[in-house]
């Protein structure tokens, strides 16, 4: 008969479970599992089974490596020193083992070079032609994709630029807009300006530059004009229309300046002055305010430093030489020529003041924005031209420039002007897209009725000093703003947005700023006495004047008899 051996139980008499650790398994190490884990390979002494890297961790736990079962190898001869310090030669079939590869691939590239050769002689016409075009497709998109790379090296190392004043760590902050926010503003219907005051004078344009081509194409002249780029608060016909009209004052500058700032790139900076319920926009005194951008929303900005022909700073300073002299040089001008002078001198002019104004008409006009806000600002024909029925139309005269084709888009005006001229103007769009939308508000507001462009560009690409006219083009100022993308109602919206913001402030001096490497307007709360240390000193050296006078004065009476 079979015989049944009774099995020995743990009984736990404290609780469930086991009530200890069998005697075989004691002081034996555990190592947690997993049920996912795969059993596989014993022991690998060489560790170069798998070549395959995905495979490394293919037997190992979820939940470590096994570190007690782990072997780790202790180098017994780390202290071991070779006294024998003679450079070790190597062995004769070694020694040439570079030369060896460069010579098999050589030969390689060559052994190629001759099966595709033989494989064009075998072709037929037809496939030798297709044979061909994929060739020239695959070097073009080798040389297209690596240009790509070095574009793209070239954008991530974009230095950071500065802004246009230094801010003070005195200055608090009181709002930032970033520009997400500000394009979804909007304010429709805006009734129609008032005109308050007309002044100035302004010249007929010349219709002889609307021929001109690359074929032949004109010198740009310098013309010695004076062109008077006064802020708002001194302007003398601002200040008196304060007195009875409006509580918002600026020019179409800043205006301008204020509703494309979304399209800006560049730092730039407007100062407000809270003067009771009034409010007043200025420009400092010093800024680079009214120097024109180049490339300024380009791709690839200028990086050029010092005193380089391309650098931002020269660049913008030849765009606005440019823009004066060709703004001048297309008028009808002369001792005998006729002028279309309105109702008020130049307010900037002095009496017996000898030297050449430019030829500029001012339009003071008034906006009524909603909210209690009236709206003054002084704005800018530069030519009047006879329309087609023989009416008058006033324009805004600006200049395109081209500075070198190879880093502004890479479109040759010389070559594309003439049958590809949408091309330009559509590079121009990409490249200069917020000093285009500055331009278009200020014909808005003046209410012009053509804005017409200028092609200038250099006589070389090296000489930012000559430069030659290569044709004209001009549109309607509302024509143009719908082809550029410009929302006037979100203009108006961005503006009164700001506006309303300055009028709840307290009286006083603020800033408005436009960080140089973010997409953020700040508004900054500033001492009254900030950028006026050139008009303390002048007042200064006036009252040292008088002073001294006084003295000289007092002097003579003492000497006398």
């Amino acid at each position: 008969m079979a015989h049944f051996t009774q099995p020995t139980i743990a009984d736990n008499a404290d609780g469930w479970g086991p009530a200890g650790v069998p005697d075989e398994f004691k002081d034996m190490p555990y190592q947690p599992f997993s049920k996912g884990d795969r059993l596989g390979k014993v022991s690998d002494w060489t560790g170069t089974l798998y070549q395959d890297r995905r495979a490394i961790n293919k037997y190992q736990s979820q939940f470590g490596a096994g570190s007690q079962y782990a072997y780790y190898h202790e180098e017994d001869e780390s202290s071991f020193q070779l006294v024998d310090t003679a450079k070790v030669l190597k062995p004769a079939y070694q020694r040439g083992r570079n030369k060896f590869n460069q010579n098999k691939q050589r030969r390689e590239r060559e052994r190629r070079a001759q099966q595709a050769q033989a494989k064009m002689e075998v072709l037929s016409k037809t496939q030798k032609t297709r044979e061909r075009d994929r060739q020239r497709q695959l070097r073009k998109l080798q040389k297209q994709f690596g240009k790509q790379l070095q574009d793209n090296n070239k954008r991530f190392n974009v230095r950071t630029r500065e802004a246009s004043v230094q801010v003070r760590d005195t200055w608090e902050v009181l709002e930032e807009l970033d520009f997400p926010r500000l394009a979804k503003l909007s304010l429709p219907d805006i009734t129609e300006p008032k005109d308050l005051l007309k002044a100035g004078s302004v010249e007929y344009y010349d219709k002889v530059y609307d021929r001109v081509s690359t074929k032949n194409e004109k010198q740009l002249s310098r013309i010695n004009r004076v062109f008077h780029k006064v802020t708002t608060t001194d302007d003398p016909v601002i200040r008196k229309l304060a007195k009875t009209h409006g509580n918002v004052f600026a020019t179409d500058a800043i205006l301008a300046t204020i509703m494309c700032c979304t399209r800006s790139s560049y730092s730039w900076d407007i100062v407000v002055q809270r003067v009771g319920k009034k409010l007043f926009l200025d420009k400092r005194d010093e800024s680079d305010f009214d120097l024109l951008t180049v490339s300024e929303t380009a791709i690839e900005p200028p990086q050029d430093e010092g005193n380089s022909i391309n650098s931002p700073r020269n660049l913008a300073l030849e765009a606005t030489f440019i823009n004066h002299n060709f703004s001048q040089q297309v008028l009808k001008t002369g001792e005998d020529t006729e002028r279309l002078s309105f109702e008020h001198k130049n307010p900037f002019v002095q009496e017996g003041d000898q030297t050449q104004v430019a030829s500029v008409g001012y339009k003071y006009r008034k906006w009524d924005i909603g909210n209690g806000i009236e709206l003054v600002c002084r704005c800018e024909h530069d030519a009047v031209m006879i329309g087609p029925n023989g009416e008058l139309q006033f324009a805004n005269i600006k200049t395109l420039n081209e500075w070198d084709c190879r880093y502004s888009g890479g479109v040759d005006w010389r070559a594309k002007l003439d049958n590809q001229r949408g091309a330009v103007l559509a590079t121009e769009l990409k490249n200069n897209s917020c000093k285009l939308s500055k331009w278009t508000v200020c014909a808005l507001l003046a209410g012009s009725d053509q804005l017409k462009f200028g092609y200038v560009s250099r006589y070389h690409n090296r000489d930012s000093a000559n430069h030659v006219i290569l044709g004209t083009q001009q549109f309607k100022p509302a024509e143009f703003a719908n082809q550029i993308n410009l929302n006037m109602d979100n203009a108006w919206g961005i503006l009164r947005c700001i506006v309303d913001m300055c009028m709840k402030l307290d009286e006083g001096k603020y800033l408005i700023l436009k960080d140089p490497n973010k997409p953020v307007v700040r508004i900054y709360n500033i001492p009254d006495s900030t950028f006026e240390s050139d008009e303390d000193e002048s007042d200064e050296s006036e009252e040292e004047e008088e002073d001294e006078e006084g003295d000289e004065a007092s002097k003579n009476q003492n000497e006398g008899p």
